[in-house]
């Protein structure tokens, strides 16, 4: 399962600092990742890019965080999500996504999904689809005033999701209780690749400030 919460990070005084240290190596990292797909250098240039990649690791291992991002900053009662794999700042694998949204719980975000997330030949990987959705859903939910946890998330597959230039949307369908289920849709180049559908928890805190009682 998957929890949201909204994202607090622009509260953090301390964010726009190590945002400014930490994207820069970030965006270097991702676009290393893309290389060690699509590059086509010889051997040589190969082994001499291992050997600086191994240098930066060493550089990188000296001073290592005793918890995750995510539990790090929680304890300290803030959240930054950038080691989140579909939205991190700091985490290359990511594309990453940047989400806008309004508070009607409608979410919606244009990024690109190159080499590195490919499946079958072209498209990118159905579980990529699956991931980038899931937390779209997510944030529409959270938009919405209701961040929880996904109990469900069902996906069709309309056709396959081209590599590029991609957007996502969310909103929010409805609301009985601890439940809310928001409804995703990927689209590419020839309109939607994937529709979603996903279930969320409220948690118990929500749940508590709203006033709902626990259960169904």
């Amino acid at each position: 399962m998957t929890v949201h919460f909204p994202e607090d990070a622009a509260s953090d005084p301390g964010a726009a600092e190590d945002a400014a240290t930490w994207r820069p190596l970030a965006e270097a990292a991702r676009e290393l990742v893309d290389l060690c797909v699509m590059s086509d250098v010889d051997a040589e240039e190969v082994r001499a890019a291992q050997a600086d990649i191994e240098a930066a690791v060493a550089r990188l291992r000296k001073v290592r965080r005793a918890q995750t991002m995510g539990m790090e900053y929680l304890a300290a009662g803030r959240r930054r999500p950038w080691g989140n794999p579909v939205i991190g700042l700091r985490n290359p694998i990511a594309p990453p996504l940047v989400v806008h949204s309004d508070p009607s719980g409608r979410v919606e975000s244009d990024f690109h999904c190159g080499a590195a997330y490919e499946g079958p030949p072209g498209l990118v990987h159905g579980g990529m689809v699956a991931l980038i959705l899931d937390q779209i859903l997510g944030h529409a939910v959270g938009a919405a005033g209701r961040p929880g946890m996904t109990g469900t998330l069902t996906l069709v597959y309309r056709r396959g999701t081209p590599l590029g230039d991609l957007r996502a949307e969310a909103w929010v369908d409805r609301e009985d209780g601890v439940k809310t289920w928001a409804k995703a849709r990927m689209i590419g180049p020839q309109g939607v690749t994937c529709e979603a559908e996903g279930v969320f928890i409220l948690p118990r805190a929500v749940r508590e400030r709203l006033g709902l009682p626990d259960g169904n």
